[in-house]
């Protein structure tokens, strides 16, 4: 694997449809009530995708520290672990696009909260580097929350609700609570993925001492777990949909087969290692599923 290959793998490009899935929905949920902004859209884009970056590659970094990835971890070879890039060298990059995305969040939040309070633009302005300090300390620090069990709540908090809530704020320069539904909808089924990634790596996690959501609970009580993030999902993407007045928003329901054939699939699974085709069913289900709604809420 050369140097180029190796960064490419290390940006996980698989995972940024997951992470645009709340920016889309949230923007055109704003769309069809009337609110649009074409560069809230481009920035609120850019710097998620960065976002989800920055967490990417501290996350090679902080599982390579702490010998996660090893000859036993399910799933294909991280950059750091190939031996192809340094530590040092994936701390740097850490560091770059940490300051890549506050230099993209930062114009967001200033066209965004036009005509709001001083008090709104501080709140982004913090969420922002929450969001920073989140990606990086998921695997990053002697205190990594991954590796005590609360990803599952972070990735519920800044998937769904920062994500879906915020960026509608952002365009509206109100808050409407229906919206949480979708919000919930998108938090849950992108913490179904990292409880596929945690159901395939429990095994080597527990014998590094990653005491995950899945560690702590058992293999097939996180089976049930799944099955209550994929379908609580769907229930509250069903019961927002039923308050748009719109027969079509239903059709956007469609990539919901996907996902029930896959929980199918992963109540019949005993074999780890197949769970991780799973993970881009759900993820690219996910993805869809915004844009499907996105579409139909709108015709």
């Amino acid at each position: 694997m050369t140097k180029s290959q190796a960064w490419l793998k290390a940006l996980r490009l698989r995972t940024l449809p997951l992470s645009l899935s709340g920016i889309v929905l949230g923007s055109f949920i704003a769309y069809k009530n009337g609110y649009w902004n074409g560069l809230i859209f481009t920035l609120a884009i850019l710097t998620t995708v960065l976002f989800q970056i920055v967490s990417n590659l501290a996350n090679d970094l902080g599982d390579s520290q702490k010998g996660a990835d090893n000859s036993d971890r399910i799933g294909p070879m991280r950059a750091v672990q190939s031996g192809v890039i340094s530590q040092s060298e994936m701390k740097k990059a850490v560091i770059l696009t940490s300051f890549l995305s506050i230099c993209s969040a930062l114009p967001l939040i200033y066209i965004g909260t036009q005509n709001m309070s001083t008090n709104i633009l501080w709140f982004y302005v913090i969420l922002t580097a929450l969001c920073i300090l989140a990606a990086i300390t998921y695997t990053v620090g002697k205190k990594a929350y991954g590796y005590n069990g609360f990803g599952d709540v972070f990735v519920f908090i800044f998937f769904g609700l920062v994500s879906v809530l915020g960026v509608y704020t952002l365009y509206s320069k109100s808050f409407d609570w229906i919206n949480i539904l979708p919000a919930i909808t998108i938090g849950l089924l992108s913490t179904a993925v990292l409880n596929l990634n945690n159901m395939r790596d429990r095994i080597n996690d527990e014998k590094v001492g990653k005491r995950t959501l899945v560690v702590q609970i058992g293999g097939n009580k996180a089976k049930f777990y799944h099955a209550f993030l994929i379908i609580g999902g769907i229930i509250c993407l069903a019961i927002f949909l039923s308050k748009q007045n719109s027969i079509l928003a239903y059709i956007g329901l469609l990539p919901c087969i996907v996902l029930f054939l896959h929980l199918n699939k992963v109540m019949k699974t005993k074999n780890p290692a197949d769970f991780d085709p799973e993970l881009k069913k759900v993820a690219l289900s996910t993805f869809a599923l915004a844009v499907f709604v996105s579409v139909f809420l709108n015709i």
